[in-house]
């Protein structure tokens, strides 16, 4: 079992800025690949940004690129998401995940219970 708990969010003005952390607990930490979905009011959960065990293989939602950072530190079982130069569109709760598998996009074994994100315009 693995527990994630998810901080950082808040309300932030558009183009600003908000780092998001996610404290991990329980089975070994760098066994897991890691990674962030969102959701927005009235939508499906979406990809934000994935990396593997080692933290290599960084993958990024199209809407994300060169604004969003990924990284994680094992020694200290956390991962986290930089979000720079925010939208309004970025409005939604983030939910970290945990996959024993290669990536975060093949399957989640692990969800963390979301961090609130509101970008104000």
């Amino acid at each position: 079992q693995v527990q994630l708990v998810e901080s950082g969010g808040g309300l932030v003005q558009a183009g600003g800025s908000l780092r998001l952390s996610c404290a991990a607990s329980g089975r070994t930490f760098s066994n897991y690949a890691m990674g962030w979905f969102r959701q927005a009011p009235g939508k499906e959960r979406e990809f934000v940004a994935s990396l593997s065990w080692g933290g290599g293989s960084l993958s990024y939602a199209d809407s994300v690129k060169s604004r969003f950072t990924i990284s994680r530190d094992n020694a200290e079982n956390m991962v986290y998401l930089q979000m720079n130069s925010l939208k309004p569109e970025d409005t939604a709760v983030y939910y970290c995940a945990a996959s024993i598998g290669l990536t975060i996009l093949s399957r989640v074994d692990y969800w963390g219970q979301g961090t609130q994100v509101t970008v104000s315009s």
